[in-house]
């Protein structure tokens, strides 16, 4: 395996952030989010840029980001929900410790609602969730290493369960 130490992946409200600084700690190593990369790369807010960009321009410049983490970055890397749409992130996503947290869409939906700002999720968020779901599924589990439930726990013991998957994986 190659790149950082986990690399997570799944919907918006999965967790990724808050399970992601938990792993680190557990590792020992830093925390990255690629989200706040974007941010910095646009000198805006990453759902700043995809309201006035659009999606396509904003995945572009996440692949940048993604593609710069995964070079520069040896801790865990938590990705944008959505960047695994570009072929190029998935390619370079191969042969990388990636972890997939998933959650039902009722916790999707809660979490999402109470978090705020999604663009792709305006109006009806549950709907929104669910079509995002039947695109992106499919490529969160095709690349994962492991898959780990990310509901009705806290951060903490949903980062020690990866930290055992991964030591499994790793042997």
């Amino acid at each position: 395996m190659t790149g950082p130490a986990a690399v997570l992946i799944g919907m918006p409200g999965a967790g990724k952030t808050s399970v992601g600084r938990e792993l680190a700690g557990l590792l020992d190593v830093s925390f990255r989010d690629t989200d706040e990369d974007v941010t910095r790369l646009a000198g805006k807010p990453a759902p700043e840029v995809l309201r006035e960009r659009g999606e396509p321009a904003f995945r572009l410049l996440e692949h940048q980001a993604v593609t710069a983490a995964l070079a520069e970055h040896d801790g865990v890397l938590a990705l944008g929900g959505g960047a695994v749409l570009h072929e190029g992130t998935r390619a370079r996503l191969r042969g990388c410790r990636v972890v997939h947290l998933w959650a039902g869409l009722d916790t999707l939906a809660d979490r999402v609602r109470a978090d705020g700002d999604r663009p792709l999720l305006d109006g009806d968020s549950r709907a929104g969730l669910t079509q995002l779901m039947r695109a992106r599924l499919p490529l969160y589990q095709g690349l994962a290493v492991v898959s780990v439930r990310a509901e009705h726990r806290g951060p903490r013991e949903i980062a020690e369960e990866i930290a055992v998957l991964l030591a499994t994986a790793a042997r």
